[in-house]
């Protein structure tokens, strides 16, 4: 089975990441490497962080449309909002890197206790997690064995108990490592192959931080399968932090930063009326504006007919988003009469390198913070003070936009329209339209804690989605799922599944079917009834 051997070229499957296609393939491609050969360890993990965030990951993409950040009303020009995924895509590659980095860091050290060896553990438990939370069970064990094309599939449980071994592995690599050698804790890693420039010690505090990711998605499996031990490992991580440091800050995100070759997404597009073909979603700000959120200040503008009606730009009421359960050419319609609010377009337009935007976080501190709130609210974890890490994330993530109190922020127009109706002083975009007074007091009044409670778990959720705006790839997607919070807007035909339902999960990659088929139709057949059906949950979310 040719992904399972994982021997395809690189040149095809770069592109799928984010942010760089090398030339040729150094694992595979005869004239550069054969199967004894040194591979510099620098170029794979080079390979590793520069394609482990996918292009639908990104800001702006796939996945901010499916949680409803963002919504489309022209498919031509944005993207079609409609659920029906179809089938996967895959992390095999990554797998496949991970495989060769293991093998060079004990071929080029001799050993298997070096910072290459313990990296190469992170990702292989990455990409067996990416695909298994995606679908279900995957050949993961035994996928990269070039001598088995037909791997069976492990179970999803088996594949998230692995990837919960190496994790810790990895952990324990890294803290020998520095407590042998402590200067090694401020060191890069690899200036030249870790597009994340960390430190041994910023490595460490993110795979752990990834560590609670995992434990924390697998909150309803908690109580019902002892052997992976989810609330004691979570509340190990919390109650040890000597042997497992977690982030402290945004400085230890894991940021990827935009330049003048891997450009921000839509910079693009900004020659070009596109900010016209899409609207924030009506779930984000309506939270948003309920709570009277600055960061909507800042990500979004007013709807134009709120303000020719007589509201200031800084009325919360007149952030109006979109609504997916309509078809595009409702929506465009609506917006073309100033119904919805824009995106801000001197935020995320203008610069190449994306320096107007928040950083793009792939996982970060204050995600980690909700995280460990929620845990504390489930019980999972005794003597911390959930209201205090809520707290915390929010406070992380108002500053990864740069507010403060009583700060001043410009609200420009956003769009290039001569409509009268919604734009009756003749601005260009970009133009000032009026100004809004940060108040962060009011806003942290009102999303105050409500306790450990069903209620302060709801809030814990809301607001990790709200920090989550187009950060983290499909991690709010994968949330929402799991708790249901927020309510995302479905049922209606916009939606484009049956009876408006929002997907489950994804459907196989199409290969798997037709080259490993006895091992995918059995695996289907243990969980889905024979039947790859993406409304039907996996293991990890029944």
């Amino acid at each position: 089975m040719k992904l399972r051997n994982i021997v395809y070229s690189l040149v095809g499957i770069s592109c799928l990441g984010l942010f760089s296609c090398q030339e040729g393939d150094l694992i595979d491609n005869p004239n550069v490497a054969n199967e004894d050969a040194i591979i510099p360890r620098t170029l794979l993990l080079n390979h590793l962080t520069a394609t482990m965030i996918r292009t639908d990951e990104q800001p702006w993409a796939l996945s901010a449309g499916g949680v409803q950040y963002n919504i489309s009303n022209y498919q031509y020009y944005r993207f079609n909002n409609n659920y029906n995924y179809g089938n996967t895509s895959d992390s095999y590659d990554i797998l496949k890197y991970a495989l060769s980095l293991e093998k060079q860091a004990v071929k080029q050290s001799g050993n298997n206790t070096n910072v290459y060896f313990a990296l190469s553990q992170f990702y292989k438990a990455y990409s067996g997690i990416w695909l298994s939370q995606r679908v279900g069970d995957i050949p993961f064990s035994k996928a990269g064995d070039s001598n088995n094309l037909t791997p069976v599939y492990d179970s999803q449980h088996d594949v998230y108990k692995n990837a919960l071994v190496m994790l810790d592995n990895a952990n324990g690599l890294m803290k020998n490592l520095i407590a042998t050698t402590p200067s090694l804790a401020s060191t890069k890693v690899d200036t030249g192959g870790d597009v994340f420039n960390f430190t041994y010690l910023q490595w460490q505090k993110l795979i752990n931080t990834y560590t609670l990711r995992v434990l924390v998605s697998l909150s309803k499996r908690a109580q019902d399968n002892p052997d992976l031990q989810i609330v004691q490992k979570f509340a190990n991580i919390i109650n040890n932090p000597s042997q497992y440091p977690i982030m402290e800050g945004n400085s230890d995100n894991m940021v990827y930063v935009y330049n003048a070759v891997n450009r921000y997404p839509i910079y693009s597009l900004q020659l070009n009326a596109y900010n016209n073909f899409s609207n924030p979603g009506g779930t984000y700000l309506t939270i948003g504006s309920q709570n009277k959120d600055p960061r909507i200040f800042v990500t979004s503008t007013p709807a134009p007919a709120e303000i020719t009606a007589g509201k200031p730009v800084s009325d919360f009421s007149a952030y109006k988003g979109s609504n997916p359960n309509l078809s595009q050419a409702v929506l465009l319609t609506n917006s073309d009469n100033g119904l919805y609010s824009f995106a801000n377009y001197n935020r995320y337009y203008v610069s190449q390198t994306g320096a107007n935007a928040e950083p793009f976080i792939f996982i970060g501190y204050s995600e980690m913070c909700f995280n460990i709130a929620e845990a504390i609210n489930r019980g999972w974890v005794t003597g911390q003070n959930a209201s205090s890490w809520y707290l915390k994330g929010i406070n992380a993530s108002l500053a990864t936009y740069g507010l403060s109190e009583g700060q001043t922020v410009t609200i420009n127009f956003p769009i290039s329209s001569t409509n009268i109706k919604i734009n009756p002083k003749s601005l260009k975009q970009g133009d000032t339209w009026g100004t809004a007074t940060v108040n962060i007091a009011q806003f942290l009044t009102n999303v105050a804690y409500a306790g450990d409670n069903a209620t302060g778990l709801n809030q814990i959720l809301t607001q990790k989605y709200m920090a989550m705006f187009n950060n983290s790839g499909w991690e709010a997607f994968y949330n929402y799922r799991r708790t249901g919070v927020p309510a995302l807007l479905s049922g209606g035909a916009g939606i484009g599944t049956a009876n408006g339902v929002l997907p489950r999960r994804w459907m196989y990659m199409a290969t798997e079917s037709a080259y490993n088929t006895l091992n995918y139709q059995q695996a289907v057949q243990n969980q889905f009834g024979g039947v790859d059906d993406p409304l039907k949950d996996a293991w990890l979310t029944k």
